[in-house]
């Protein structure tokens, strides 16, 4: 399809949702349509990765974790450091998976969240930093990279007679907009005659009663009830 004809049905798809977001905001305990249902084909992608947390107090994959020991070596190899997996007999670094949500609309340098899960049989991901991790797609395509501070949101302190305190799961963390976008993710925003609309809620009744108010609005049979989970709206004049 032709850039310029694509960006036309796109902006005139965008345009009609967007008086549809409007449309049933007038009664005061109405509802907008965007929070009832989204366009079908603009939605959030999943992305994941394999990568290793560094910085950590101790608390990181033993030696027995043989794939950590295998991905750091990689990575020093990488960096002009040749060593074996052998050589290796640090307790600083564990071996996580990353996992995260690209939404719709995000730019190349937009930043998303991150999730990071601890693979192996670290105590702790407190106080670590994720090194430079790929995140793919479904298609095994590179869509970000993450980078950064883990924060777990809990805490664990102790002591040498046995007593300790723990706060929240300390193997599961976070980094706030750790990901960079590099591919953006092309969103098909309607047809050529309309656009579709699916419910977040699938219910025939509230479907209809969206399509009624649609066409209550334009004075036309615009908008049609295509089963419980959405309606389809035609472009009107």
């Amino acid at each position: 399809m032709r850039p310029g004809l694509w960006r036309g049905k796109a902006g005139a798809a965008a345009a009609l949702f967007g008086g549809l977001l409007l449309l049933l905001a007038a009664p005061s305990r109405a509802t907008r349509v965007k929070e009832i249902g989204r366009l079908e084909g603009v939605r959030e992608n999943q992305l994941v990765g394999y990568g290793l947390i560094v910085g950590l107090d101790g608390t990181g994959d033993k030696k027995t974790t043989g794939f950590t020991n295998r991905s750091l070596a990689s990575l020093l190899t990488g960096e002009g450091v040749n060593l074996t997996p052998d050589d290796i007999k640090v307790k600083n670094v564990a071996a996580v998976l990353i996992t995260a949500d690209l939404g719709p609309y995000l730019r190349n340098g937009s930043r998303i969240d991150v999730t990071v899960s601890s693979m192996g049989d670290a105590t702790s991901l407190q106080g670590g930093v994720l090194v430079q991790t790929p995140l793919r797609g479904a298609d095994g395509v590179v869509y970000a990279v993450a980078q950064g501070s883990v924060s777990i949101g809990g805490f664990s302190a102790g002591s040498g007679g046995g007593n300790a305190v723990q706060k929240n799961h300390l193997l599961v963390g976070r980094v706030p907009n750790g990901a960079l976008v590099e591919r953006e993710v092309p969103m098909q925003m309607g047809g050529s005659t309309g656009v579709e609309i699916a419910l977040n809620a699938p219910d025939f009744v509230t479907a209809s009663r969206v399509a009624e108010a649609i066409n209550r609005r334009f004075g036309a049979p615009v908008a049609a009830a295509r089963d419980a989970c959405g309606l389809r709206v035609t472009y009107p004049d």
